[in-house]
């Protein structure tokens, strides 16, 4: 009798390939998300990580279709569950935002009304969405304040926001995206502001959506140690172009691009000795306007060479302990065959001190392949010569931690938001 076929993979839930998002400025259209494109499962949870400015909330406004400035330009392909969410008219996103796609905003206390308790903005959406009563809804809206772990969730419900705590108001957010159950639940830095044992709740809920509530989540930090401890997968944007992405125990034990290692180094090691000083990326990321035509981490870079610097910018290509996977180099994180392992050094080898690289052991979510629009050297392999005047400061370590020598000062950078 023939051994029955193995079941068919799950079709991914959310499928976004070569999203643009183009401004006007100054007689053109300078795009501040470019060509950014990912994949992200049932129930999974996928990590869009960067410094300030580099198109992580850019990226998940538009897919919420809640950019609606005169002039900008949204083209690519964002498929939810088979329909094309780029383009979609205002009337069929209403439908979907709030019931199938819901996001929680970076800050509590400005995305709720202030005007109106919380239980009534709740129960709003609830009944904007679904055929329940006054009294089902509000029911509704107290059993997810429950949920959420808010203390007196009647008496809280009557509360207006400026009346809770930072945490508190998290909850209630939470709660609010949760009303309806939706599918795809978008959280933008939820844990900003918030003390470390409050961070720790927060994640720990966001963790328990995909069990409980069966929901995916697209996670925004710039905290790669909140990565670590709550992503399947991670991508990792620069100047609103994709760096690197694949599973997070990979992407944390194997970095392919200089920015992810230096993003990795930046993390206090917590076993071994104290470092004098944390490793610090030089300057600060390009504004939309001079972003360069090669690589935009170029300028920032202890490893540029003249084709880091050549348009069109580098193409993603498979790194890691990955790389022979059969795959195409793009921004996917669909599932692959894993070849058989082995110990060759793979290039962008380097061992960081975060416990999750080193506790866990081979998980599922490295059936994934990884990719990276740069690699890094493999340990022990010589570099070409490096251009002139690209190194870091004085005394400033370089992407992986290695301080480079003396050179004459340069004008320093104000590190913020980038600006048109």
């Amino acid at each position: 009798m023939p051994a029955e076929a193995p079941p068919a993979p799950a079709a991914p839930l959310l499928v976004v390939r070569d999203l643009c998002v183009r401004v006007p400025s100054r007689g053109r259209m300078i795009p501040l998300v470019d060509r950014v494109s990912f994949t992200l499962g049932e129930q999974d949870i996928l990590g869009l990580v960067g410094e300030s400015g580099s198109g992580k909330s850019v990226t998940a406004m538009a897919l919420m279709g809640l950019i609606d400035s005169p002039g900008v330009q949204i083209t690519g392909s964002a498929l939810f569950r088979g329909q094309e969410l780029v383009g979609l008219p205002q009337k069929q996103l209403r439908r979907l935002r709030g019931r199938e796609i819901a996001m929680i905003f970076q800050d509590p206390m400005t995305a709720f009304t202030p005007v109106y308790t919380i239980g009534w903005q709740i129960d709003e959406q609830i009944r904007a969405h679904e055929r329940l009563s006054r009294k089902q809804a509000r029911n509704r809206t107290v059993d997810l304040l429950a949920a959420m772990g808010v203390p007196d969730p009647a008496q809280t419900a009557n509360r207006y926001p400026h009346q809770l705590s930072g945490g508190l108001r998290q909850r209630a957010m939470i709660a609010m995206a949760l009303s309806c159950n939706p599918a795809l639940l978008i959280a933008d830095e939820p844990t900003t502001a918030l003390d470390v044992t409050v961070q720790a709740q927060i994640l720990e809920l966001i963790r328990s959506l995909r069990s409980t509530y069966g929901s995916s989540v697209l996670l925004i930090t710039h905290d790669m140690g909140v990565v670590a401890e709550t992503c399947d997968t991670t991508l990792v944007l620069y100047s609103g172009r994709v760096a690197e992405t694949g599973p997070t125990d990979a992407l944390f034990a194997h970095p392919g691009h200089p920015y992810t290692a230096a993003l990795l180094a930046s993390i206090p090691p917590l076993e071994g000795p104290r470092p004098e000083r944390l490793p610090a990326i030089a300057g600060a990321p390009p504004a939309p306007l001079e972003r360069p035509e090669g690589c935009a981490f170029a300028p920032r870079c202890s490893y540029v060479h003249a084709p880091c610097l050549h348009a069109p910018p580098p193409p993603l290509v498979p790194t890691g302990r990955y790389a022979s996977a059969p795959r195409r180099a793009e921004a996917d994180t669909q599932a692959v065959p894993l070849p058989a392992p082995d110990n060759t050094p793979r290039p962008g080898n380097l061992s960081h001190g975060s416990p999750a690289v080193q506790a866990r052991s081979e998980p599922a979510s490295l059936r994934a392949a990884q990719f990276a629009a740069c690699v890094l050297p493999a340990e022990g392999t010589p570099l070409p010569p490096r251009l002139k005047d690209t190194a870091p400061g004085p005394g400033t370590p370089d992407a992986i931690g290695h301080a480079p020598p003396p050179r004459p000062p340069s004008p320093s950078s104000t590190i913020g938001e980038p600006h048109l």
